[in-house]
C-alpha cells in the first residue's frame, strides 16, 4: 500500500510532546535564559550559533558529575580541528555511568541459547570496584590500554567501566573477528590486559574462542594477563590459556574494595574505535571521555527521550560503536537489555519475542534487520503485545521508504521511528530522531542539536533539496581527539578535512528535504558516476528491496569504455532463477522510480553479499575484486569467502 506522501507517517501526540525531555529542556532554557523557540529549527539554529551557551546548559541539564568545573568552555572555537572544549574540568566517565547505586536493575542479559541474567546498579558498582582494584594491582594506570575480545554481556561492561574508572583506554571487538582482524586492531594499540570469553553462541552453533585467544596472546607481547570470562562452559574457566585467570578469580580477592574514580581532563582518552578496515589497515580513532559522555547524554535524553524508567535495547556487537552508545544509557539510569547471538535464531521473530517479554521501550537495530523482518513475513502488530515500545531506532545503512511503511503498518502505528546516521568517527550521530516532530517517509527527522550539519555541492555551497556531501561546519565536543600512531595528525586531517579545509566532511552523500529532514543516499566513496552523473547506491537498493524474489543486493560502478557502468549483484530467494523476465522486472522497477542512468547495465546473481562484522555491505571491496585489485583486509568481513564470487566474472568482461 502506497502512503500519501503529503502526510507524515507519524505525528506525536500533545501528551507525548509535553512529557518529553526535549520539552523539559525547552522550558529549562526559558527559565534560565529567557529563551523561547517556535519550533525545533529555531532551537537547532540557536544551538549551533551559541555553542558556549548550548553545551554549558546540556552539561547542567543532564547533570554531568565533575569534581572541578571548567575555566574555559570553548577555546579556539573557530578552529576545526583545534577547538578545545571544557578546559580545566575534571571528571570520570565511569562515575557518571555509576551514579545510581541502588537495587534497581541496570542490565538484563540474554544469550541466544536462552540464558538470562540480571545485574542491579548496586551489583554492577560492586563488580566494577573489584575489577578496577584487580587491574590496578596488575599495574594498569591511566593511558594504558585494556582490550575486550568479548560478546555483548555484562562482564564486558564491567571491564570497560573498571578501565575507565582508572583512566585507562578501552577497546573492544567481538569474538567473531578472525585472528588477522584482531591483530590489525589490538596489534596497533598494544593492550596490557585482554578480557576474552571461552566462546559464544551464534545461529544454533557453539563457537570456542580459546584457541584464538591463545594465538592473540602469542602475537601481542604487551599482554600481561588474560581474563577469561566463561560463557559456554563454567567448568573450564581458562582452558589452559597462558597468563590467564578466570573472571571470578580475578575479581574474588578484591570484593568489597572501594572504587576510586580518577578525576581526568574532559578530553582524556576513553575509547579506541576502528574504521571498518575493508580497504586497508583500520584507523585507530581515539575518543574522549568528556566528549563521548556529553554527546551521548544529549542524544539519548533529548533526541531519544531516554528516561530512568525506560528499557533500552540495541542489537549490536562489541565491535560496533552502537555498543558504546548503548552503554552510555546507564548515565540516564535506564535499564539496558543486552543480547548476544543471531537476531533470527531460532526464529525470525526471536528479538520481537524478547522485546515483548522484557517490555523494551526503546528498540535499536540495523536497517537490514527491519527489511529482513518484513521479507520473513513477521507482523508483530498481530502477534505481539508491544504496548511499552515507544521508539524504534535504525542505523547502519539508509532505511528504505518501504521499511518505513512496514514499521507503521505491521509493527506499531504509534511509534517514533528514528532513523539515525553518524558513525564510528564521532561515536554518535550527525542526524537522528526527535520525539516532538513528525516522521516523514524515507527521512531522518533532523540534524542533532549542536551539530552544524549542511549538505554541500562540489564548490562548497550549502544546498537544500539537492544531493551533495554531508558536512559539519563548526566544531563539536565529541570529535576524535586524535588517531593512534598518527603523530602529525596526517591521517586524521586526510580522513575528515581534506575535501573542505576547516570543515568536517563525513563521507556521506545526502540531501536536506523540504521538511528539514535528511536523506542519506549512501557513502560518498561508493557513489556511482555513469556519464558523470552522481548516483547514491541507496537509491537503487530502495527499488530492489521492494521485490520479493530478491533477498539482498549490492551495487558498484565498473570502469568500462572510458566511463562507468552500473553493475547490480543480487541474492535471490531459494528456487528463483535470474531469467530475462526477472531482470526486466528489476530494471523496470529501478527505471520507473528513478532515472535511466540508475538502471544497471549488468545484473548478476550471487549466493552471498560480503558484509563487515557489524553488518554493513562493502561496496568498495567488491569493486576492487571486480577490477582485479587486492583486498588486503578480509578479516574485517563476517563472510570473506563471499568475495570470491565477484572475481573474474565472464559476463563483466563484455
Amino acid at each position: 500500500m502506497k502512503h500519501d506522501s503529503t502526510q507524515p507517517l507519524w505525528q506525536p501526540s500533545i501528551e507525548r510532546i509535553d512529557a518529553s525531555n526535549l520539552k523539559r529542556f525547552d522550558e529549562y532554557l526559558a527559565q534560565k535564559l529567557g529563551l523561547t523557540f517556535d519550533d525545533y529549527q529555531q532551537l537547532h539554529q540557536w544551538s549551533v550559533d551559541q555553542p558556549n551557551l548550548f553545551w554549558e546548559h546540556i552539561w547542567q541539564f543532564t547533570d554531568i558529575r565533575a569534581s572541578q568545573g571548567w575555566d574555559s568552555l570553548l577555546r579556539d572555537g573557530e578552529q576545526f580541528p583545534g577547538a578545545v572544549w571544557f578546559e580545566g574540568a575534571r571528571l570520570n566517565y565511569a562515575e557518571n555511568l555509576l551514579r545510581n547505586r541502588s537495587d534497581k536493575v541496570a542490565l538484563i542479559s540474554r544469550l541466544e541459547n536462552g540464558s538470562r541474567k540480571t545485574l542491579s546498579y548496586k551489583q554492577l558498582y560492586q563488580q566494577v570496584s573489584a575489577c578496577a582494584a584487580a587491574l590496578r594491582q596488575l599495574g594498569v594506570t591511566k593511558d594504558d590500554r585494556v582490550a575486550g575480545f568479548m560478546p555483548n554481556i555484562p562482564e564486558t561492561i564491567v571491564a570497560m567501566l573498571a578501565t575507565a574508572s582508572i583512566g585507562a583506554i578501552w577497546s573492544s571487538c567481538s569474538p567473531d573477528f578472525g585472528i588477522n582482524g584482531v591483530m590489525d586492531r589490538f596489534g596497533q594499540i598494544q593492550p596490557k590486559v585482554l578480557f576474552g570469553c571461552d566462546g559464544y553462541f551464534y545461529n544454533g552453533k557453539t563457537i570456542n574462542s580459546l584457541p584464538r585467544i591463545e594465538e592473540i596472546c602469542g602475537k601481542i607481547e604487551s599482554i600481561l594477563q588474560v581474563v577469561v570470562v566463561p560463557v559456554i562452559d563454567d567448568a573450564v574457566p581458562t582452558g589452559g590459556v597462558s597468563n590467564s585467570v578466570s573472571y571470578d578469580n580475578f575479581l574474588s580477592i578484591h570484593h568489597g574494595t572501594e572504587l576510586v574514580f580518577e578525576q581526568l581532563p574532559f578530553n582524556h582518552p576513553l575509547y579506541i574505535m576502528y574504521s571498518s578496515g575493508t580497504t586497508g589497515v583500520p584507523k585507530c580513532i581515539v575518543h574522549s571521555a568528556g566528549g563521548t559522555l556529553i554527546q551521548h547524554l544529549k542524544e539519548q535524553q533529548l533526541h531519544t527521550d531516554l528516561k530512568p524508567d525506560d528499557k533500552l535495547f540495541y542489537f549490536t556487537t562489541c565491535g560496533w560503536m552502537m555498543w558504546n552508545w548503548l552503554v552510555s544509557g546507564l548515565a540516564s539510569e535506564a535499564t539496558l537489555v543486552l543480547y548476544d547471538g543471531s537476531p533470527f535464531y531460532p526464529e525470525a521473530k526471536s528479538l520481537i519475542d524478547m522485546a515483548e517479554e522484557e517490555q523494551v521501550s526503546i528498540f535499536g537495530t540495523g536497517a537490514k534487520y527491519i527489511s529482513s523482518l518484513e521479507k520473513a513475513g513477521v507482523v508483530p502488530r498481530k502477534t505481539h503485545n508491544l504496548q511499552h515500545l515507544k521508539t524504534l531506532l535504525s542505523t547502519g545503512s539508509p532505511l528504505s521508504h518501504e521499511s518505513f511503511r512496514y514499521v507503521y503498518a505491521d509493527i506499531k502505528s504509534d511509534l517514533c521511528l528514528a532513523s539515525i546516521s553518524g558513525g564510528t568517527d564521532i561515536i554518535s550521530c550527525f542526524v537522528l530522531g526527535n520525539p516532538c516532530i513528525p516522521v516523514w517517509e524515507g527521512e531522518i527527522q533532523c540534524p542533532g542539536l549542536g551539530m552544524a550539519v549542511e549538505i554541500w555541492d562540489d564548490e562548497g555551497n550549502a544546498i537544500t533539496e539537492q544531493k551533495g556531501e554531508l558536512v559539519c561546519t563548526k566544531p563539536f565536543p565529541n570529535a576524535p581527539i586524535y588517531f593512534w600512531n598518527d603523530p602529525e595528525d596526517k591521517k586524521y586531517l586526510s580522513a575528515y578535512f581534506k575535501t573542505y579545509p576547516g570543515i568536517w566532511a563525513q563521507g556521506d552523500y545526502g540531501e536536506i528535504t523540504v521538511h528539514n529532514g535528511v536523506i542519506i543516499h549512501g557513502r560518498s566513496d561508493a557513489v556511482l558516476n555513469p556519464g558523470g552523473v552522481r548516483i547514491g547506491t541507496a537509491e537503487i537498493y530502495r527499488q530492489v528491496e521492494k521485490l520479493n524474489d530478491v533477498v539482498d543486493s549490492i551495487c558498484i560502478g565498473q570502469k568500462w569504455d572510458d566511463d562507468v557502468r552500473v553493475v547490480l549483484f543480487v541474492v535471490l530467494r531459494a528456487g528463483v532463477d535470474l531469467g530475462d523476465a526477472l531482470q526486466k522486472t528489476i530494471r523496470h522497477s529501478i527505471r520507473s522510480e528513478t532515472t535511466p542512468r540508475h538502471v544497471p547495465a549488468k545484473i548478476i546473481a550471487v549466493t552471498d553479499i560480503p558484509r563487515t562484522i557489524s553488518g554493513k555491505i562493502v561496496e568498495l571491496a567488491v569493486r576492487k575484486v571486480v577490477h582485479g585489485e587486492v583486498v588486503t583486509n578480509t578479516d574485517a568481513l563476517a563472510n570473506p569467502e563471499a568475495l570470491e564470487q565477484f572475481r573474474d566474472i565472464a559476463e563483466l568482461q563484455s
